[in-house]
């Protein structure tokens, strides 16, 4: 049996689109909800999902839950904003009938200002199919899958529409990067001036040269771009918080 889980939140827009890419596919649906204001819990349930609440408690808090609730031997994680090919499903219907693998890793490519993007961000491999009690996942943002053993690696791609329009875009860099800030800083990490200038410049020439991203033109570009930004407001958040806490959390008057 086969159970997906997705975390929701205000995602009236994606999560008609995810959950019918899953039907057919797998047998049960679960969807934790971290209080949706919009139809997202409605569409879901119209859809057949099982939908519980659970009030926010981080990235990975939420998928755990959800997998406690399910009842499959097999589990798949779906963001709401993310759905399978048909090549993927055909794939993790191969994958469950030979069970070659405890665990199994997927390409998700993302769609990017009219069309999915070829070399930016790809390939990007993510665990998301696996035997319950196989995989533990930790993490407060990209959350980690630790496993042991040998993943094998599904054909198809899994979807991801991240991104409604630059503004969004920006709006998410900004937030995705304070979280991390904060996570640096429980975990110790100190602001140096060096990682400032060197890391934003380091990480989007790798997007942009070394994994071809100027290949998708002026796409390739602005992810480029958006990379160099997270990565620069990630630690200029870090000082600002250092800076805080010096100044008794009176910085700003």
């Amino acid at each position: 049996m086969l159970s997906a889980v997705i975390r929701t939140k205000d995602e009236e827009e994606n999560i008609e689109r995810s959950i019918r890419s899953l039907l057919d596919v797998v047998d049960e649906i679960i969807v934790v909800d971290s209080g949706s204001k919009d139809r997202t819990v409605d569409i879901a349930e119209s859809l057949g999902a099982k939908v519980y609440f659970k009030e926010w408690e981080g990235y990975s808090n939420q998928l755990n839950y959800g997998i406690s609730l399910c009842q499959g031997d097999w589990i798949l994680v779906v963001d709401a904003d993310e759905e399978l090919s048909e090549e993927l499903r055909l794939s993790i219907r191969r994958a469950l009938d030979s069970s070659l693998y405890n665990v199994y890793m997927v390409n998700r490519r993302t769609y990017y200002l009219g069309s999915f993007l070829k070399h930016a961000w790809q390939p990007e491999w993510r665990v998301r199919l696996f035997k319950k009690g196989f995989v533990r996942i930790e993490g407060e943002l990209h959350e980690s899958y630790i496993y042991s053993g040998k993943a094998g690696k599904l054909k198809g791609f899994l979807n991801h529409y991240s991104f409604k329009s630059l503004y969004h875009q920006s709006e998410k860099t900004i937030k995705y990067s304070k979280i991390m800030a904060l996570s640096m800083k429980r975990k110790g990490k100190r602001f140096r001036f060096y990682n400032l200038l060197f890391n934003p410049l380091w990480d989007s020439f790798k997007v942009y040269v070394i994994k071809l991203g100027f290949l998708d033109g002026w796409r390739g570009f602005f992810v480029a771009f958006f990379v160099f930004l997270y990565v620069f407001l990630k630690y200029l958040f870090l000082l600002e918080l250092e800076l805080e806490e010096k100044h008794g959390g009176e910085l700003w008057k």
